[in-house]
């Protein structure tokens, strides 16, 4: 296949050009339909050395974070024309985002994806927790915890995510400054996450 080929689904390449990965991030949010979003590349999480983090192939942007293969669980796969592709499965997909935000199209959109994972039906708090551990990111309980407790439906995980709070504070989001600092959650926000009232 010339490299200048665009394919119909680059899914597909995945498996050859980046195993042991995933699809993940907010392409894994679109998957499971966490947003109406359209991004237009495809993130992978992949075991492999990353040198270039951005990568065009056969047409398709493909934008990579290296993990330890360790972490490389919570995934299903899923069949493309003939080709079976890892992805994270549902409640990995918002578990890596709260890892790291940028990979979930910013604190927002992540906090947009979680509203839409406390209302479905396979909602499941007791793996979001698992998965969490399983990182070992403190900060992942800390932005989550602060997150779910601000959405109807959300007390319960945000409960949960209290049992497992690190030492030490973090930000909402890596990118952002956090000049305050929410003290139960030891996190650092932006002055508009901590003004905004409850939805």
């Amino acid at each position: 296949m010339g490299s200048n080929r665009v394919l119909v689904d680059p899914w597909v390449l995945v498996p050859a050009l980046f195993a042991p990965a995933y699809i993940g991030g907010r392409t894994a949010a679109e998957h499971w339909a966490l947003t109406d979003q359209i991004f237009k590349d495809v993130f992978v999480m992949t075991a492999r050395p990353v040198r270039q983090k951005r990568q065009e192939r056969h047409g398709t942007l493909f934008s990579l974070k290296h993990i330890h293969e360790r972490k490389v669980f919570g995934t299903k796969n899923v069949w493309r024309h003939q080709t079976q592709v890892p992805i994270s499965d549902v409640h990995r997909t918002i578990i890596d985002m709260f890892d790291d935000p940028a990979i979930g199209g910013g604190i927002q959109h992540v906090s947009d994806c979680l509203a839409v994972y406390l209302r479905r039906d396979d909602r499941d708090d007791e793996k979001l927790v698992d998965y969490a551990v399983s990182l070992r990111n403190g900060a992942v309980f800390k932005r989550l915890g602060y997150l779910a407790e601000r959405f109807p439906g959300g007390a319960e995980l945000g409960r949960l995510c209290e049992r497992h709070l690190s030492g030490g504070h973090a930000k909402l989001d890596p990118v952002q400054d956090g000049p305050l600092v929410v003290t139960k959650w030891r996190l650092r926000v932006p002055g508009r996450w901590a003004r905004e009232e409850t939805p």
